[in-house]
C-alpha cells in the first residue's frame, strides 16, 4: 500500500499529462496579454515544474505512477528537442588532404569528391593540396593565371552550381574552397594567410596556408599545412605547426586560428610509427590489426601530452598507412629506402569551449554549442596513384544556430531580358551593409567558376537610375548583353570582399533582331569595360561611403 505521502503525489500529479506539458509552450503567447515581457507566462510554467519536482521528490519507484510520469517527460523532452533543433541548419563538408608530388591532375575524381554518392548534397567542399608544382617555370606562370589544378576543380565542380569562394598558395601548399551558390550571402569576412616555416621560416616549401570566414554567423579557419619529414624531427614538426597556430593571421584584426569556433587542420603532417620495425608495421597492414600500431603513431603520442593538442579530435584510423607507396600502385615502397608506412596525412578538428556531452545519468549542459560537428566519414582512397600519398577525406556535418539568415542585398532582373534594349537590376540593401563606390553587380552564367568569372557588370553607383530608400534600380546596355541563356546576378561587396546578394536564375531571351556587330570606334571605346571591375574608374571619385 502507498504511503500517505505518495498518494498524496498521485493527487497532484495525475493531473499532469502529456497535454500540460506542451501547453506550457503556449503559456507564453497567453501571457502576452498578461505582460508584454511574458515573464507571467514564465513564472506559470516554472510553477507547475516546481509542482512536478515536488511529486518527482515523492514518488517511489515501485508507484504504478512512475513508469507513467517518466514516459510523459521522455515525450515531452522529445517534443522540446525537436522544436530546438528545427531551428539549427545542417552543413555538409567534406574535406580532401593529398600530397600529389608534382603530379599533374589525374583524370577522374568522382571517388574522391563521392559525386555519386547518394546521401545529402554537399554544401562544401575544402581542398587541400601539398607539393603541388612549384618549379619556377610553373610556379611564375601560375602566379599570372590559375594552376592546373585549380583550373582542374573549377572544371569539375561549376557544372554542378559550385564557385570557387577563395584559395591561398605558398610554392606547392594550395588550399581551394568550392562552394554551393545558394550559401554565398552568408559567407562573409573571408580572409587568406600564408606562413613559411622552411629553411628558419625563409622558403615556402614548408608551412601553412589558411582561409578563414563566417558562416551563417560562425568564425571558421581551414588550415592545410606541409610539417617536416623523417621520423626524428617529432618535435620539429610540433614546434613548426605552434609557429603556425601563432603567426597566421598576426597583426590582422581577425581571431587567430585557435579562437574560431571551428578550426580544421590537416594535411602532410608528416608523423610516422615510432619504436616498430618496418617487418612488423606491414605484416599488422596485412592481417588487417591496424589497432596495434595506434598507440606509436607520433601524433596520437603528441595529442596525450601537448596541452595545444588535447582538444584536436579525429576520426579513428581504419584505413591503411596512406604513406609511402610505389608510383601508379597499391605496394608500399620498394625502392632501396624501403620507408616505413606512416599515416602522415591526416584531418583533425577542433571546437572552441566544447561543452561536455550529456551524461548517461541524464545531466544536461548549461548552455549548448552554437555548433556541432559530426564525422560522417574518414577513409583514403587507395585507387589513386598518382605519387607516393594517397589521398584522405573527411566528410562532416556541421549543425549550428544560423546568426545570419538574412543576405545583406536582395536582387533580381526587372523585365525580360534580351539583348535588344537595354535591361534593369532591382536591388535594395540591408541597413548593415556597409556599402562602397566600388560596389559592383555582376551578370554570371549559372556554371560560373568564381568571382571574376562574369559575363558583365554594372557598378552599383555609377550605373544607378533610380533610388528610392533602400530600394534602387540599376542598368546594363544591351550592347554588353549575352544573346540567350541562363544566367545569375550577384552583388560584391568591395569592403567585405565577397558575394552578399545572389539572384535566383533567369533566361535571357533570344533576339528578334540582328544585332549590329559593327560599331564605330569612337563608341567602342566608352562601351569597353576592363577585366576587373576594381580596377575601372578613378579612384579619387571612388570612396567608402
Amino acid at each position: 500500500m502507498a504511503s500517505p505521502s505518495s498518494e498524496d503525489a498521485f493527487q497532484h500529479c495525475q493531473g499532469l499529462s502529456l497535454s500540460d506539458l506542451e501547453s506550457g509552450a503556449s503559456l507564453r503567447s497567453r501571457s502576452a496579454s498578461l505582460s508584454s515581457t511574458g515573464s507571467s507566462g514564465r513564472l506559470q510554467l516554472r510553477h507547475r515544474v516546481a509542482q512536478l519536482m515536488a511529486c518527482v521528490e515523492d514518488i517511489s519507484s515501485d508507484d504504478e505512477i512512475h513508469e507513467e510520469v517518466s514516459r510523459t517527460l521522455d515525450e515531452a523532452f522529445l517534443i522540446w528537442g525537436k522544436k530546438l533543433k528545427d531551428k539549427w541548419q545542417e552543413f555538409r563538408l567534406h574535406l580532401v588532404t593529398w600530397n600529389v608530388g608534382t603530379a599533374s591532375p589525374p583524370p577522374d575524381v568522382t571517388s574522391l569528391l563521392q559525386l555519386n554518392s547518394m546521401g545529402p548534397t554537399t554544401d562544401m567542399y575544402v581542398i587541400g593540396l601539398q607539393e603541388v608544382n612549384s618549379k619556377i617555370t610553373n610556379f611564375l606562370s601560375d602566379l599570372a593565371f590559375d594552376d592546373p589544378w585549380s583550373i582542374f576543380f573549377m572544371t569539375v565542380l561549376s557544372p554542378l552550381g559550385y564557385i570557387k569562394l577563395s584559395s591561398v598558395r605558398l610554392q606547392g601548399l594550395l588550399l581551394l574552397i568550392f562552394v554551393k551558390h545558394v550559401h554565398l550571402p552568408f559567407i562573409r569576412d573571408i580572409h587568406t594567410h600564408y606562413t613559411r616555416t622552411g629553411l628558419y621560416g625563409y622558403w615556402g616549401n614548408k608551412g601553412g596556408v589558411s582561409i578563414r570566414m563566417s558562416l551563417y554567423g560562425h568564425t571558421i579557419c581551414f588550415m592545410n599545412c606541409h610539417l617536416p619529414a623523417h621520423m626524428e624531427n617529432t618535435e620539429q614538426r610540433l614546434d613548426d605547426f605552434e609557429k603556425i597556430l601563432e603567426m597566421q593571421f598576426e597583426g590582422e584584426d581577425i581571431p587567430s586560428p585557435l579562437d574560431h569556433e571551428l578550426l580544421f587542420w590537416f594535411g602532410d603532417l608528416n608523423f610516422r610509427i615510432a619504436d616498430y620495425g618496418i617487418h612488423f608495421i606491414r605484416e599488422s597492414i596485412n592481417n588487417k590489426r591496424l589497432s596495434l600500431l595506434w598507440e606509436k603513431d607520433q601524433l596520437n603520442m603528441a595529442k596525450k601530452r601537448e596541452a595545444f593538442l588535447k582538444e584536436f579530435k579525429e576520426g579513428p584510423l581504419q584505413f591503411k598507412p596512406t604513406y609511402k607507396f610505389d608510383l601508379d600502385s597499391e605496394v608500399y615502397d620498394t625502392s632501396e629506402k624501403k620507408r616505413k608506412p606512416a599515416w602522415t596525412d591526416r584531418i583533425l578538428w577542433k571546437v572552441k569551449n566544447l561543452s561536455e556531452v550529456a551524461s548517461k545519468e541524464g545531466e544536461f549542459p548549461e548552455e549548448e554549442n552554437p555548433i556541432s560537428v559530426t564525422l560522417n566519414n574518414y577513409v583514403s582512397h587507395m585507387s589513386y596513384g598518382i605519387s607516393d600519398h594517397k589521398p584522405v577525406t573527411g566528410t562532416f556535418k556541421l549543425e549550428m544556430k544560423p546568426l545570419v539568415s538574412d543576405p545583406l542585398v536582395m536582387l533580381n532582373p526587372e523585365g525580360e531580358w534580351s539583348a535588344e534594349h537595354d535591361v534593369l537590376i532591382h536591388y535594395s540593401a540591408a541597413p548593415e551593409l556597409p556599402s562602397s563606390a566600388w560596389d559592383w553587380i555582376g551578370l554570371f552564367q549559372v556554371t560560373f567558376k568564381h568571382v571574376k568569372d562574369y559575363v558583365t557588370y554594372a557598378w552599383v553607383e555609377d550605373d544607378e537610375i533610380s533610388s528610392n530608400g533602400n530600394s534602387k534600380q540599376v542598368y546594363m546596355s544591351a550592347s554588353e548583353i549575352p544573346k540567350t541563356g541562363e544566367f545569375l546576378l550577384c552583388y560584391y561587396s568591395n569592403n567585405l570582399q565577397s558575394i552578399v546578394g545572389i539572384s535566383e536564375p533567369f533566361q535571357i531571351q533570344p533576339s528578334q533582331t540582328p544585332i549590329e556587330k559593327d560599331v564605330p570606334e569612337e563608341e567602342s571605346s566608352w562601351r569597353q569595360k576592363p577585366d576587373n571591375p576594381e580596377s575601372d574608374g578613378d579612384s579619387e571619385n571612388r570612396k567608402d561611403i
